[in-house]
């Protein structure tokens, strides 16, 4: 059996209910998806943290995108450590050649990851982005070329 390559998009910043709700959903989703799990983030706080810690503990395989050489400066510095340990159980790296963690980046690492997978998991309240390269500039541009998408968003989730 061939391995199944899951990518993730999603919110960051999401209020501890929601952060409850969206980590249930993502385990169960990615729990019935069977072996042979992998999972392709970016690994920014949110969304995408939550999904590879799933990965990880369903014994999945994780493989990362970093948007820019600047990325991890760019998190929270409260990410860093999380950001690091994640980054250290990476499978597979790869950094594209962005300097500065720019929208522009971020939607080139996206568009990678929607390139890369056979199916991509969205953590997305349905909105428009608040700026390019945003969950749901990810999620168009995986309708526009056919990519399966699975959104994520328990009912009671919130952004704010």
């Amino acid at each position: 059996m061939s391995a199944r390559r899951v990518a993730i998009t999603g919110h960051r910043g999401l209020p501890p209910g929601t952060t409850r709700l969206v980590e249930s959903g993502l385990r169960g989703y990615l729990a019935a998806l069977g072996p042979g799990l992998v999972g392709l983030s970016c690994l920014a706080d949110g969304a995408d943290t939550l999904f590879a810690h799933a990965v990880l503990a369903l014994g999945g395989a994780l493989e990362v995108v970093v948007p820019s050489s600047l990325y991890r400066e760019a998190l929270p510095p409260e990410h860093h450590g999380v950001y690091d340990a994640l980054l250290s159980r990476a499978s597979a790296v790869r950094r594209l050649p962005f300097t500065d963690s720019t929208p522009e980046a971020h939607l080139a690492a996206g568009r990678l990851l929607v390139d890369e997978c056979d199916e991509l998991v969205a953590v997305w309240d349905g909105a428009p982005a608040l700026g390019p390269g945003g969950t749901a500039d990810v999620v168009g541009h995986a309708r526009e070329h056919a990519c399966p998408v699975h959104v994520v968003w328990p009912p009671g989730a919130r952004r704010w």
